[in-house]
Order: C-alpha cells, then structure tokens, then sequence
C-alpha cells in the first residue's frame, strides 16, 4: 500500500481514493447513492446537482463521513431489510451516515451536520432539490442534531470537499457551462433509480 494511503474503516473498502497533488492529500470521492465515513487525514469529496450531500461529524474524536443521496425517501422498507443501495434516498443515506458514525468512536450529543447541494438545474422537472433540502432539514430537525451550516439551492452545481476529522467542508459553486453533463446524469439516474435491483451496482461517474 502506497505511504499516503491509509486502511479504510470496514465497510468502504468499494469508495474509490486517490491522491490529490492539488490538496496534497488522499481523496475520497462519494458517487450517488453511497457514503464514506473515515477516521483518516483524508478528504471526502463528492459533486451535486439536484442532490444533496450531508457531512456528519465529532471533531472532537476526529471521525466523520459523508452521504450523497438523490431523493428524499423510499417507502415501504423496514430498516432491517434495507440494502446499502438505499442510501440513494435520503432517509436509509442519513440512517446509515450516522449510525456508522457513531460505530466508530461518535457521541451522538457532539454530532454536528452541514448540509449542502438541492440546486435546481433539471429545468423540465418539478424542483427536486427544493424536495431534498426540505426533507435534509426536516431530519436535522426532528432528530434534534445539530446543523452548524448548510450552502442548498440555487441553481448551481457543488462541488464539495470535506475533511472528517475537523468537520471543515469547501465549498465550490460550477459555471452554468458545465451545468448539461450534471443534469443529464441526474434525469438519468432519476428514470433509472426505481428500476435498479438493489444488488446492482450504480456506476454515474
């Protein structure tokens, strides 16, 4: 194993990593649909559309993670049934965040979450985003976490980098110009999303 690249946590060993000359540090990049929760000196990075992606966080112990997640819930599952592909919808992909969180060194009362993403750039659709950033806040809310910032809506592309251990997130807002590819992924993740069996993989990048 390369010097810069530490063991993942259990579990994570599918998110892909590399190294970042740019942040001169291992990067860790979260498709639609996953999350990646780390105890390392590494960067999570994800970008969203319509999307919303939620960072968890005990900075006081140094673990956190982050969820990329397209629609805000799916019926009709128990938990204990739920596959990790559910985390595509918000309610299994906070669930799930957390809980790993938690597992791994976590004290709930330390969590803090920031929340980023729900813009509105599938102009033929209903404003999905403005769904996601309801729902993100409503869970936040109702499970008396606490959110420390958020940067949702607009009609803008993110691209969010964000370290785990201190809870710091940057946050880049993309050209419109760059606006068509992200929107054609997302309505086809969106056609495809219902259709997927939950063993299959999901590959959008």
């Amino acid at each position: 194993m390369d010097k810069h690249f530490s063991p993942v946590l259990k579990g994570f060993d599918h998110v892909r990593r590399f190294w970042d000359s740019g942040h001169k540090n291992v990067v860790a990049k979260v498709l639609p649909g996953e999350f990646y929760v780390s105890k390392n000196d590494e960067l999570i990075t994800t970008v969203l559309g319509s999307c919303i992606a939620a960072c968890v966080y005990d900075e006081q112990v140094g673990v956190g993670g982050m969820n990329h997640f397209m629609l805000p819930i799916e019926k009709g599952q128990e938990l204990t049934n739920a596959h990790s592909l559910n985390c595509r919808y918000g309610n299994w992909a906070m669930e799930f965040l957390i809980n790993e969180v938690l597992k791994n060194g976590a004290s709930r009362a330390n969590l803090k979450i920031k929340l980023f993403g729900g813009g509105q750039i599938i102009r033929t659709m209903t404003d999905i985003g403005l769904g996601n950033i309801s729902f993100a806040q409503a869970y936040v809310q109702e499970e008396g976490l606490r959110l420390v910032s958020q940067d949702v809506g607009g009609p803008w592309p993110r691209k969010v980098v964000f370290h785990p251990q201190t809870g710091k997130a940057h946050v880049k807002k993309l050209r419109s110009v760059q606006n068509e590819n992200i929107e054609k992924r997302e309505v086809n993740y969106l056609h495809n999303i219902e259709k997927q069996e939950l063993k299959t993989d999901i590959e959008l990048f």
